[in-house]
């Protein structure tokens, strides 16, 4: 099998580190190599968050190069269509609903679009677009801060991969108390998906 690229974004506090790091350890017990490389920026401050993650027989590099990504997951929307050129023409992408103004709209210098727009702007690219309200599910499921684990629903409900792989890599990455809550956060996230 050839490798499967993944590329997670967001804005920081959203999870996405935590998200990637389940995503390569499901890759590891799927019984296939994973490599995983993250890049921080400003992530403590709401700046920008990519982590790569690609799985396969062989994996070289632990980066995909822009424009072979396979699936896209992004937690915010502008940052969907900001990533969006590292998709493969007609990748899939995974996208929470979710809008968090950058800098430049909270000062008044720029206009953040409309959800339209920027749907329409990774349809142009993506062969199937994917859009769960992380942040709804996840306030459903207990606890906002299981957005990722919403989110990790939705990306295994379109790799049909096992849930319960999914499932067992999110509870032992996150702390036991918050367990059951990302594990319901997981399983609205495959129902908003499509998943049975």
């Amino acid at each position: 099998m050839r490798p499967l690229n993944f590329l997670f974004v967001g804005v920081g506090g959203q999870g996405i580190l935590t998200a990637s790091d389940i995503a390569a350890q499901v890759g590891l017990d799927l019984g296939m190599e994973a490599k995983k490389s993250e890049i921080h920026g400003f992530a403590q401050r709401g700046g920008v968050v990519e982590s790569h993650v690609r799985w396969g027989d062989r994996v070289g590099p632990p980066t995909a190069e822009q424009g072979t990504v396979d699936v896209l997951v992004a937690f915010e929307l502008l940052e969907a269509v900001r990533w969006i050129e590292w998709l493969r023409p007609g990748g899939t992408v995974v996208v929470n609903r979710q809008k968090i103004a950058p800098m430049s709209v909270t000062v008044g210098k720029a206009t953040y679009p409309s959800e339209a727009e920027l749907l329409e702007a990774l349809r142009r690219r993506a062969g199937r677009v994917v859009v769960v309200d992380g942040l709804a599910l996840a306030e459903r499921a207990g606890n906002v801060r299981a957005v990722n684990s919403a989110v990790l629903g939705a990306l295994s409900a379109v790799l049909d991969t096992p849930p319960e792989v999914w499932e067992e890599a999110i509870v032992r990455r996150v702390p036991p108390k918050f367990a059951e809550v990302n594990r319901a956060a997981f399983r609205l996230g495959r129902e908003a998906a499509g998943a049975s």
